[in-house]
């Protein structure tokens, strides 16, 4: 029977209902399952599926106290439908590198895949609780859009969503802002992501304001956001291997961690996965991590994969926890230490066991745009700048099994960049297009949380205020 339970120890034994829409855990940890299903047994029987026959199987495992299995079969057949390709995550080979297309869905990003589903959890959860829901989340480019898709007509659920002011591309604020429905509400933060993140983690931690005003989030520190997207490391090894016993090396490029921590959990519960390489932009506090145990804040870059522009991992907590072998109080410490002085550092052996599962590279824009020249020059292929620093990491990494490449976002959602590279911008997918003559609507606040608490209060409509 699955249970979830808090990295910080005092928020236990939670069924799967209550970790959704609790968000972040009460006592400001991030919430976990207490034990991961083993299912090297069921690779050979799962083979077979397809992608949303495969979501079923594998989140029934982690869902089945709170959603019936029919329930639940409905609710993955709604989230995928409106996915432009029929294998949802196809994989296709690019020169030597096998790279997993995630961005197939309605908003041309990765973060569609769980946030489709995230919306149509809410909802389900909200016919039973009849009470409303406000969406809290802060965004580096992709995660407001899609969630504003997912969420945009749910009955009962209105969406606060703060991205960092001219740091996210146009076209990803396009996205979000040409949303004009009353219950949808952009706020531009005066700041980094980095800022944002940390508002939306202290209003969350305002225990009366969260549950007077029923938070919840819709950020990766959701774990029904990194459960949908381990689905998709099962189906993407199944479409590059032939045997249940052969390994395959994923390249992630990540700045927030749950991207790269959906693969960790899929290797803990049996996918055969050598090594898990980390692919970071010049705000590189996870490489650094990884090369020397040293998790350490310095100033944030501008570069051109901005959704990567981030120098706090919200989602490595919950790697600490397992590698603090489910100690809250050694995490604590860690993380304790780190808010205080900007760093901590691990053990020389906790260095090498993360060293087992992980390796890292970091790269630059001049190798981004090179990356991206290559690929169209030698293939034809357009990456998007941030696939273009998992390609690099891969070449860096030089490994040996067979390697796939995780594709975060549609190459036309960063045009200028493509158009640096190639000389040429991406012919904009229709979806994309029509936005650039829409009208826009979001408001600019500074980076202070009591201001953002004020201008929720100011836009609520659901309920009373």
């Amino acid at each position: 029977m699955p249970f979830y339970s808090s990295t910080r120890g005092k928020v236990k034994n939670l069924i799967f209902e209550d970790t959704v829409m609790m968000g972040l855990a009460d006592d400001g940890g991030l919430l976990v399952p207490n034990e991961l299903p083993q299912v090297s047994k069921k690779l050979k029987k799962w083979r077979s599926l397809g992608y949303k026959e495969l979501s079923l199987e594998i989140m029934n495992l982690f869902t089945s106290e709170s959603i019936p299995k029919e329930d639940l079969k409905n609710l993955i057949q709604r989230s995928y439908k409106h996915f432009r390709h029929p294998n949802i995550t196809p994989t296709k080979l690019v020169d030597q590198i096998h790279i997993l297309e995630l961005f197939h869905g309605p908003t041309f990003a990765f973060k569609d895949v769980a946030l489709q589903f995230l919306g149509n959890l809410f909802e389900y959860f909200l016919i039973k609780r009849q009470h409303p829901l406000r969406i809290l989340g802060a965004t580096s480019g992709d995660t407001g859009s899609a969630a504003i898709n997912g969420l945009n007509g749910k009955k009962g659920v209105e969406v606060f969503m703060l991205f960092p002011k001219g740091r996210v591309s146009p076209i990803q604020e396009r996205q979000m802002t040409t949303v004009l429905d009353a219950n949808i509400h952009n706020f531009a933060i005066e700041g980094s992501f980095d800022d944002a993140q940390s508002i939306v983690k202290k209003i969350f931690n305002d225990q009366e304001f969260k549950k007077k005003y029923y938070l919840a989030s819709v950020n990766s520190i959701n774990w029904a956001r990194i459960l949908a997207q381990i689905v998709y490391y099962f189906f993407a090894w199944f479409q590059i291997t032939r045997s249940e016993s052969e390994l395959v090396n994923f390249v992630v490029p990540t700045g927030n961690f749950g991207n790269v921590l959906a693969g960790y959990y899929a290797k803990r519960m049996g996918l055969p996965i050598d090594k898990l390489v980390i692919g970071t932009n010049e705000n590189d506090i996870l490489h650094r991590f990884f090369i020397d145990g040293v998790y350490h804040r310095t100033e944030l870059k501008k570069t051109l994969s901005p959704s990567m522009d981030i120098q706090v991992s919200s989602n490595f907590e919950r790697y600490l926890f397992n590698l603090a072998e489910h100690s809250s109080e050694k995490l604590k410490f860690w993380m304790n230490t780190f808010e205080n002085s900007g760093q901590f550092k691990i053990e020389h052996d906790l260095l090498k066991l993360a060293q087992e599962d992980f390796m890292s590279a970091n790269t630059n824009d001049d190798e981004v745009i090179s990356t991206i020249r290559k690929y169209f020059k030698e293939s034809k292929y357009i990456l998007d700048p941030h696939t273009a620093v998992g390609v690099c990491t891969a070449e860096k990494a030089k490994l040996n099994s067979p390697t796939i490449c995780l594709a975060c976002a549609h190459p036309a959602k960063f045009n200028n960049t493509i158009e640096k590279a190639l000389g040429f911008t991406p012919i904009l997918p229709n979806q994309l297009a029509y936005l650039q003559n829409l009208q826009t609507k979001f408001e600019t606040v500074s980076c202070n949380e009591e201001k953002v608490k004020n201008l929720i209060l100011k836009n609520l409509t659901l309920g009373s205020k």
